[in-house]
């Protein structure tokens, strides 16, 4: 290994999604950022594969009070209110500035940005750009970026956060050919997204390991409700290489109908007020009861129907649903799309304030790595006004951290170069580990879950931790730690689970009664770090 590689900044933001352009951008008015990104910067992440929208106000007969009231009741009363307050009184500046920066959102009659109805909303308040509306605003950023003084480390993945004392300081990091790299900081921003690839089946892209909160529970941070993962209604089931791939909940929006093998519109059975625009916890259960009920289809799906709608429409607000299935052979303004479950979301994560500071000095978290936003459950729509919101308030906050004598300490970086040394030395294929504890986590950890099953998967996951992995070249080496950061999310979700005796929100568990309601329940957060684990008792 060559000799390493420093690089000193103000700002290092980790993570190129939505949250973390916008963080690098903002932070980059401070001092010198320097964002971090494993994939092409803007090309990873689930940012740019968001179909369906951004949730603000923006009618006058909406108000700021029935978006928070909807975001606390779809989130099962778990979440922090302050930071619902933040997100919904930003969100409409924070699309202002997309708008401004030449985002091209779809407009009204009126000539206003266009906003329909999602699953669990009092109001129409989702605008988008037909059904690539992440895209948008990721091209949007971009071009943003570009314009800026970030300096981008491209296909580069932070290892671990570096530690002066109490406070984090930077990252090692490790470029494509696995060569060490340290940035030593002012301040971090994490920003690197979700892991829901620790399932089988996920919308993730490949680069959503759970690195953001590996990395932070490793530095000694407090993550909250890690058991809260979504697993949206409805992915392609068919053909088995789209297994997973996302279906927006925009089709819902416009009128589609969930229909069983039966051909019966079975939402009646579980929200006849809201049906297929109730909340994606009911409706993913839903789903799942009706294929264990036998009334699924031949792939373990069920249909998902917009042929009573006008072609010209789905044509117009779901051109990119329209041609990933044609891709598919299924020309859905004639034949119904088949769906199910899959995981999508991790709505718990590190604990943060309004101004997304950790519990760890100099570390600032934001985008789906940060926790209490969506508490149990997360509408449809909030998740890209939250990239936007927090990755301003993340990259603000961070930039005005005082500067500080730059630090770097050689033990842990000695300690980092055995970790990697001992990869040559593995038995392990990194895919026969992820390939085993994806398994393990869909059939013990999944929509449904209970103690005895979630004990067996947990003593899965604590030996797939510390499998002897082997690196067959440099080149892999980030793909190694990858899979460790994987693992040890799922062992956070799958702990934080035990924790919480109760079904709310995301988590069911078919092991337990209860008497009360998300609004009175007798639990609050679940909390977890390397100081141990702990769930929220209160007066219900």
């Amino acid at each position: 290994m060559r000799a390493l590689d420093v690089i000193d900044c103000h700002v290092l933001v980790i993570g190129s999604g939505g949250a973390g352009v916008r963080a690098a951008i903002e932070a980059d008015r401070y001092g010198e950022t320097v964002l971090l990104s494993k994939s092409l910067t803007g090309k990873g992440g689930c940012t740019t594969m968001a179909e369906g929208g951004y949730n603000a106000v923006l009618k006058d007969d909406d108000t700021c009070d029935l978006h928070v009231g909807d975001t606390l009741r779809g989130g099962a009363y778990l979440n922090d209110p302050a930071l619902v307050e933040a997100l919904v009184h930003d969100a409409p500046a924070r699309l202002a500035d997309l708008v401004r920066w030449g985002a091209v959102f779809d407009a009204s009659a009126d000539h206003e940005v266009a906003q329909r109805s999602f699953g669990g909303q009092s109001f129409p308040r989702t605008c988008y750009a037909g059904d690539r509306t992440g895209h948008e605003i990721m091209a949007t950023l971009m071009e943003r970026l570009r314009g800026s003084g970030v300096e981008r480390l491209e296909e580069t993945a932070a290892i671990e956060l570096l530690i002066d004392g109490d406070r984090v300081c930077g990252a090692l990091a490790l470029d494509k050919k696995g060569e060490m790299i340290a940035v030593r900081a002012d301040a971090v921003v994490l920003a690197a997204g979700g892991g829901s690839r620790v399932y089988d089946v996920s919308t993730n892209s490949g680069t959503g390991t759970g690195d953001g909160f590996a990395l932070g529970y490793r530095a000694g941070a407090d993550l909250i409700d890690m058991e809260m993962v979504q697993f949206h209604p409805t992915g392609a089931v068919y053909p088995y290489d789209a297994r997973g791939r996302l279906v927006t909940e925009a089709v819902r929006g416009e009128g589609g109908h969930l229909v069983n093998a039966d051909g019966e519109r079975f939402m009646h059975r579980y929200d006849p007020e809201r049906m297929e625009l109730s909340t994606r916890d009911v409706v993913a259960r839903a789903i799942a009861t009706e294929v264990l009920e036998g009334r699924g289809t031949s792939h373990d799906g069920v249909w998902l129907d917009v042929t009573h709608l006008p072609a010209s429409q789905i044509e117009e607000r779901l051109p990119l649903m329209l041609s990933q299935f044609l891709r598919y052979g299924v020309d859905i303004r004639t034949e119904a799309m088949e769906v199910a479950p899959t995981a999508h979301h991790v709505m718990g994560g590190l604990r943060i304030t309004p101004h997304c500071q950790t519990s760890v000095a100099g570390l600032f978290a934001c985008g789906e790595t940060a926790g209490g936003v969506h508490g149990a459950n997360r509408l449809g729509g909030n998740a890209l006004a939250e990239t936007q919101v927090f990755g301003k308030r993340a990259g603000e906050a961070a930039g005005k951290a005082p500067e500080r004598t730059k630090a770097l300490d050689r033990v842990q970086v000695a300690a980092q170069e055995e970790r990697l040394a001992a990869f040559s030395e593995g038995e392990s294929s990194p895919t026969w580990v992820r390939e085993h504890l994806q398994r393990a986590m869909w059939d013990g950890a999944g929509i449904r879950r209970d103690a005895t099953a979630l004990q067996t998967t947990e003593r899965v996951v604590e030996g797939l931790l510390t499998a002897p992995i082997r690196a067959v070249s440099e080149r892999n080496l980030i793909e190694c730690c990858g899979v460790q950061n994987l693992c040890t999310t799922a062992l956070l979700i799958v702990r934080s689970a035990l924790l919480r005796p109760e079904s709310r929100g995301a988590h069911y568990r078919t092991d337990v009664s209860q008497d009360w309601d998300p609004a009175h329940s007798p639990y609050g957060h679940t909390r977890i770090s390397l100081q141990g684990a702990s769930i929220e008792e209160r007066e219900p």
